[in-house]
C-alpha cells in the first residue's frame, strides 16, 4: 500500500496529467484535491487526446475509483460533459464526488469577469470559470455544496437567499443578471439528479481504502507557484495547490502520504499575469512555444515561455517536501545549441538565491544564468527508442542538464518524459513498487 501525491512544481501546465495517468496504472484510487474547471490536463490514449478540466486523470482506466475531493469546486455542466466524453470512448468511469465539494453557480461566472475588469493591473488573469468567487463563498460560509444538489428543499432554501445577494453584487459592477431564481433552481436541480449516483462521502471512502492497504494517488491541479498562500500573490489561483492542499482537500492526514512527486517541465511556462523573471520574448521563446504546443488547455492562450528557474523550483521543493521529481518535455527543449538555467536572481544590485515575498520585489528580479550545451533534436521514433532503452541511453548533454537540477534541489529523479504518450516515458522509480 502507498499514498502518493503528484504536485505541479512550477506555474502549472507541467504535464501532471500524463504523470498521474502513468501512475494510475498501479493505483486503486485517483483523487483530485483542488481547483476546478480552470485547470486543464491532457491525456493521450491510443493516439487520441482527452482534455479534462475536472475528471481525475485515472478516468481512462476501467476499474479505478476516481475521486473529486472536498477541496475542489465543480462546474456541474462541464463535469457531465466530461463523463459523457469518457463513456463515448467505451469506458464507464467509477466516479465519487465529495458531498463537501462546492458548486460553481451562474453568478460566479459573471462575478469572475466583473471582478477581473475592476482589478485592472492587479487582475490575476483568471480563466473566467467562476473559481475565485466560488471559493470566496466557501470561505464566507455561504456556498452550495454537492450534497445540497441532492435535496430540492436544501438547494431551494440556500439558493433563494443567495440569488438576491448575487444580483445586487453584480449590480454594483454595473452588470445585469438575466436568469431568475427559479431558472437557476431548475437548472441545478437537474444537474443534481444526473450527478446523484456519483455524490458521496469521499473522505470516508479514502480512509477505508487506506485501511484496506489500497494504492491511492492524489492529483493536484495547476502548480505550486499559483498557490493562494505560497504562490505569487495575487497572480495565482484561489486554492491550495501545494502538498498541504492534498491533505485538506481530501481529508488524508500528512503522515499517511508516502511520496510527494514534483512535476518539473524542463523550461518555464506560465499562463496569466504577473512577473516571470526568465521570460523569453524572442524567437527562442516562440520556437519553444510552437514546438511544445504551449497554448492553454482551457483558454488556448499562448503560454509565456522562459528558461528553467531554479530559484522558484528550490522554493517549491521546500514548501512541498518533494521525495522525487518527474521531468517532462525533454524532447521539446532539444535542438538548441545552448540551453540555460536561472540559478540566482539579481535584486536591486544584490545576488540572491531565494524568492522574494512580494510581487513588487519579484518583478525587479533579473535572472542570473548558467549555460549548458544543448542536445540534438531527433525524430519521434528515436525518442521512443530512448524510452525503451532507459535513462542511460539519453544524450549525455540532456543527462547533464537534468542531473544538475536534481542535485541542486536535492531531490532524486523518478521519471523522465520524452513525449506525450504513456510509452514515451522513462521510469526510474515506481511510487507503488512494493
Amino acid at each position: 500500500m502507498s499514498v502518493a501525491a503528484v504536485i505541479g512544481a512550477q506555474w502549472g501546465d507541467e504535464g501532471k496529467g500524463k504523470i498521474v495517468d502513468l501512475y494510475a496504472q498501479r493505483a486503486d484510487y485517483v483523487a483530485r484535491y483542488c481547483g476546478g474547471a480552470n485547470a486543464g490536463h491532457t491525456i493521450v490514449l491510443a493516439g487520441k487526446k482527452f482534455k479534462f478540466n475536472l475528471m481525475p486523470s485515472g478516468a481512462l482506466y476501467p476499474g479505478k475509483t476516481n475521486v473529486i475531493g472536498n477541496g475542489c469546486v465543480i462546474d456541474p455542466k462541464r463535469l457531465l460533459d466530461e463523463i459523457t466524453e469518457v463513456k463515448a470512448a467505451g469506458i464507464t468511469p467509477t466516479l465519487l464526488i465529495s458531498g463537501r465539494a462546492h458548486i460553481v453557480l451562474p453568478y460566479h461566472f459573471e462575478l469572475d469577469g466583473a471582478e477581473e475588469e475592476k482589478k485592472g493591473d492587479l487582475a490575476a488573469g483568471t480563466t473566467r470559470r467562476g473559481i475565485g468567487p466560488c471559493y470566496s463563498d466557501k470561505a464566507a460560509r455561504f456556498g452550495i455544496r454537492a450534497s445540497d444538489l441532492l435535496s430540492q428543499d436544501a438547494l431551494s432554501k440556500k439558493l433563494e437567499k443567495m440569488h438576491d445577494l448575487k444580483v445586487k453584487q453584480l449590480g454594483i459592477y454595473g452588470k445585469t443578471f438575466n436568469l431568475g431564481y427559479k431558472d437557476v433552481l431548475s437548472q441545478y436541480s437537474g444537474y443534481g439528479r444526473l450527478l446523484s449516483p456519483y455524490i458521496g462521502d469521499a473522505t470516508f471512502a479514502l480512509f477505508s481504502a487506506i485501511s484496506k492497504k489500497k494504492n491511492v494517488l492524489l492529483e493536484g491541479a495547476q502548480g505550486a507557484m499559483l498557490d493562494i498562500d505560497h504562490g505569487l500573490y495575487p497572480f495565482g489561483t484561489s486554492s491550495n495547490t501545494t502538498a498541504g492542499g492534498a491533505c485538506t482537500g481530501t481529508g488524508i492526514p500528512p503522515k499517511k502520504i508516502d511520496e510527494v512527486v514534483g512535476v518539473v517541465k524542463v523550461y518555464t511556462s506560465r499562463v496569466g499575469a504577473g512577473p516571470v523573471p526568465t521570460e523569453l520574448n524572442d524567437a527562442t521563446g516562440q520556437k519553444i512555444r510552437d514546438k511544445g504546443d504551449e497554448y492553454g488547455t482551457v483558454t488556448r492562450r499562448p503560454r509565456r515561455i522562459g528558461w528553467l528557474d531554479l530559484v522558484t523550483l528550490r522554493y517549491s521543493t521546500w514548501i512541498n517536501g518533494f521525495t522525487g521529481i518527474a521531468f517532462t518535455r525533454l524532447d521539446t527543449l532539444a535542438g538548441f545549441d545552448e540551453v540555460k538555467i536561472c540559478t540566482h536572481y539579481e535584486l536591486d544590485g544584490k545576488k540572491i538565491d531565494f524568492m522574494p515575498q512580494t510581487q513588487e520585489e519579484f518583478a525587479r528580479c533579473k535572472p542570473v544564468y548558467k549555460s549548458f550545451k544543448g542536445w540534438l533534436d531527433m525524430p519521434e521514433k528515436e525518442w521512443k527508442a530512448f524510452a525503451k532503452k532507459g535513462y542511460a541511453a539519453l544524450p549525455k548533454e540532456a543527462r547533464d542538464y537534468l542531473e544538475f537540477i536534481s542535485k541542486d534541489i536535492g531531490v532524486p529523479m523518478y521519471i523522465v518524459s520524452v513525449g506525450p504518450g504513456r510509452e514515451d516515458t522513462i521510469v526510474l522509480k515506481d511510487v507503488f513498487a512494493k
